[in-house]
């Protein structure tokens, strides 16, 4: 293997669960013995630095990057582990806010070859979370912030004993794996928790708050549960940014969204827990949520029209958009560019979305799971008949297309997938050249 293309060939050559439509959730599937054999076989590096672990339903990448641009601002040599990227593999492995370079990518790679032959039924995932485990070893990180892939407790990240575990917001997504109760669903995320270790909640619902106490309780694990232990609110919000005060501290924030500033009283309560452990200044923590970046998150690419993009993906993200949408644009027609994996709540996210927008522009982006658009506007047109719905399945064209709909005081939003959202941001370079 020599190059970045063959090492990427190799990682996809595995089976990948994030690309079937059809999976059972069980330990004969995600099996965690296969990713701690591979670990004892590289040597254990997940074990040779502090980590933060981040797991929750919403708002875990957002919090995971506060968190890592927090912890760069205060001069800490920062890994940063996340999933799935929008554009470029790379971007979910990264050191102080930079993607892994391909040499280092494909070297890491060879060694991985050398071993898998011994694991029998390893995973893409779990490949690729070993590579970020050896990345971060190799580059004798301070810190490394973890994002789990999916659920908690079977995870492939979940072989690491964090300084402090996150559970952010909880809500109903992939019920077909992790269960059709939020009891169930907290069950699964709350497999995070490790005895001793401190645990930061985000506000949950009350189904969802009994079983982390409960779970958190059994494994003598201190919880902090933010807008109850931790006070926030909102002060100013603008498309530049928003303010907001934590425990009587003010910071501002480039994401956009109420929800965000949720997700950062998240964030500055697992930061303050980590304090114990890694002192962090006041300094550090304003620079790290004034100079944060997250991508494909209620981001404005282009104004005159708006063009917005949001990777909502369930009924709870949707209605979050939705809020949003009502907050910043109120007034104004919206075209939505709206595609979905297979697996997905569709009736919950379109009845929270349709009553916003004036146009419906089903797509598919080009994943296994995308829905095909025909039953995307089947969907659409069940619930409101009425509305203006087209087909166009390369997210390009459909981009185009809404674009030619929308006059320069409209509003043109791309969402329902992060895969939507990553050929939506590729397509507009493109289209739009007066940015």
């Amino acid at each position: 293997m020599h190059t970045y293309q063959e090492a990427l060939d190799w990682l996809y050559s595995f089976v990948d669960f994030s690309a079937q439509r059809k999976v059972k959730y069980s330990p004969e599937t995600f099996d965690l013995s296969r990713m701690w054999a591979l670990m004892a076989l590289l040597g254990n590096p997940q074990d040779r630095y502090p980590t933060l672990h981040l797991a929750g339903t919403k708002g875990k990448g957002s919090v995971s990057a506060m968190c890592a641009s927090v912890l760069k601002a205060e001069g800490y040599r920062t890994g940063f582990y996340t999933s799935p990227h929008l554009h470029d593999f790379r971007e979910r492995v990264q050191l102080n806010g930079e993607p892994i370079s391909e040499a280092d990518l494909v070297a890491i790679v060879r060694r991985l070859q050398e071993l898998a032959p011994q694991v029998t039924g390893i995973t893409t995932f779990e490949l690729n979370t070993a590579l970020a485990f050896e990345y971060f070893a190799r580059q004798a990180v301070d810190i490394a912030v973890i994002e789990v892939g999916l659920g908690g407790r079977l995870d492939a990240t979940n072989v690491i004993t964090p300084l402090i575990s996150v559970i952010t917001s909880l809500s109903y997504d992939h019920m077909d794996l992790l269960g059709d109760t939020l009891a169930l669903i907290a069950g699964e995320k709350a497999g995070i928790i490790k005895p001793g270790v401190p645990v930061v909640s985000a506000p949950q619902l009350p189904e969802a708050l009994e079983t982390l106490e409960r779970v958190a309780a059994e494994r003598a694990a201190p919880l902090t549960v933010v807008g109850r232990e931790i006070s926030f609110q909102p002060l100013t919000h603008s498309l530049d940014g928003q303010t907001f005060r934590v425990n009587g501290e003010t910071f501002s924030v480039p994401l956009l969204g109420a929800h965000q500033v949720e997700n950062a009283a998240v964030a500055y309560a697992a930061l303050q827990a980590l304090g114990a452990h890694l002192p962090l200044s006041a300094e550090a923590i304003r620079a790290g949520f004034t100079n944060v970046r997250w991508p494909g998150r209620f981001e404005i690419l282009h104004r005159q029209p708006y063009l917005v993009v949001d990777g909502a993906h369930n009924a709870d993200s949707a209605k979050r958009l939705a809020a949003a949408l009502a907050d910043y644009f109120a007034g104004r027609r919206v075209h939505l560019i709206f595609g979905a994996s297979a697996d997905k709540d569709i009736d919950g996210m379109l009845a929270a979305l349709l009553p916003s927008v004036a146009t419906v522009i089903c797509a598919q982006a080009v994943h296994p799971r995308a829905l095909e658009p025909e039953q995307l506007a089947a969907a659409v047109l069940a619930r409101q008949p009425t509305l203006h719905v087209e087909n166009i399945a390369p997210v390009a064209k459909a981009l185009a297309r809404a674009l030619e709909l929308a006059a320069p005081e409209d509003v043109v939003l791309a969402c329902g997938s992060l895969f939507i959202v990553a050929e939506v941001q590729a397509a507009q370079k493109l289209l739009i050249t007066d940015l």
